[in-house]
């Protein structure tokens, strides 16, 4: 572990369409999150692995009770199961976040992770496990470390473009329920030690009902610098419209670390969607879990996909928006691949596609 900064040792953190070196995954299993013993979820993630695996390696944690399961459903020469306890399959927030120097080495910031907020909050109880997710990652890869003690961050709540600008929500990185002994300056000042950026800029919500207080991959993310996708809806009966117009009226009067004013491209909302009453009942109901009711309206999003060698690997949902969001992602990235998979059984669990992967850039580890 290292006691000194990215910043100040010269690392960055590269934008995600920068060439990766493979992609991170935590198999899924706990039944008071997934529905059906998290069989559904299995076959969702297994796909998205496949898929990804077109493209680059994949890496999936699974815990020595889910290996052999995992092994079964990940045959495939570019997919490798390692085992990893955890906690649930978030691996966007558990993992690390990788940066790189100019000569190509990579090493890896494990942030403290609480489970979205702990015990003002937070998804569930106890989370140790998944804590030392980043850190068991970067042993694997012989990654060096950073460790954030006392600094609460996951990898969904912030967005960056590789030249020096990040987006994230006031909603998530000011909520006293993450760092409540930082304000806003102190919090900057970590992710610019932490990240090599020079500018933050601050949405004030994520989507409606996001179980992570509104991470920001869920709702905005660059797709190239100086340009922005941000989730978008006209529905005034929607309780996603003044937050859409909320980020909008930010990143319309922003520049990013460049003094480029921001290009925003806006993305439907599908749905609304909802559990149905049976894929609520399925799950298991456990004190201090996430309730499950088909009542709430889900935080469904086609801008939480992962960029890839050659590709991009969004989710699907069975909805009229589907298809108009292929072909804006597809005309947003017209040198790679748009792969779109069903979501759903990922949504039900309270993320998508960017959630449950983390990509590693490419690049040389230590070798001393």
């Amino acid at each position: 572990m290292l006691m000194s900064t990215p910043r100040a040792d010269g690392f960055r953190m590269p934008a995600e369409w920068e060439p990766q070196r493979q992609v991170w995954m935590i198999w899924p299993e706990r039944p008071d999150n997934w529905r059906s013993q998290a069989r559904p979820a299995q076959v969702a993630f297994a796909a998205v692995a496949r898929a990804i695996a077109r493209f680059e390696p994949v890496t999936v944690g699974a815990s020595a009770q889910q290996y052999e399961q995992a092994c079964a459903q990940l045959d495939h020469p570019s997919i490798r199961v390692v085992e990893i306890s955890n906690d649930d399959a978030w691996a966007r927030d558990t993992g690390p976040t990788f940066v790189r120097n100019a000569s190509g080495e990579v090493r890896g910031i494990d942030w403290t992770f609480n489970a979205w907020g702990g015990h003002d909050g937070g998804l569930y109880a106890p989370w140790q496990n998944d804590d030392q997710v980043a850190r068991k990652v970067l042993a694997i890869e012989r990654c060096r470390r950073y460790r954030t003690d006392g600094f609460v961050l996951e990898g969904g709540a912030i967005h960056v473009d590789g030249e020096g600008t990040l987006i994230t929500t006031e909603e998530c990185l000011l909520n006293p329920n993450r760092n409540p002994h930082l304000d806003r300056e102190g919090i900057e000042q970590v992710l610019r030690d932490h990240l090599a950026v020079d500018k933050v800029i601050w949405l004030p919500h994520g989507l409606y009902n996001d179980e992570t207080d509104g991470h920001v991959d869920n709702f905005c993310c660059f797709v190239r610098p100086g340009e922005v996708l941000l989730a978008w809806t006209d529905d005034r009966r929607n309780p996603n419209h003044e937050r859409c117009r909320a980020a909008l009226a930010v990143l319309q009067a922003q520049t990013d670390a460049k003094g480029r004013a921001l290009t925003v491209h806006r993305m439907p909302i599908p749905g609304p969607l909802y559990a149905t009453r049976d894929e609520c009942a399925s799950v298991l109901s456990v004190p201090g879990t996430q309730p499950r009711d088909p009542a709430t309206l889900l935080a469904g999003s086609y801008v939480n996909f992962l960029i890839v060698n050659g590709g991009i690997i969004a989710p699907a949902f069975g909805d009229p928006c589907d298809e108009p969001a292929r072909r804006m992602l597809q005309g947003l990235f017209p040198e790679r691949e748009v792969v779109m998979l069903p979501g759903r059984e990922i949504l039900l669990g309270g993320g998508n596609i960017h959630c449950i992967t983390q990509q590693q850039p490419a690049g040389h580890m230590n070798d001393s």
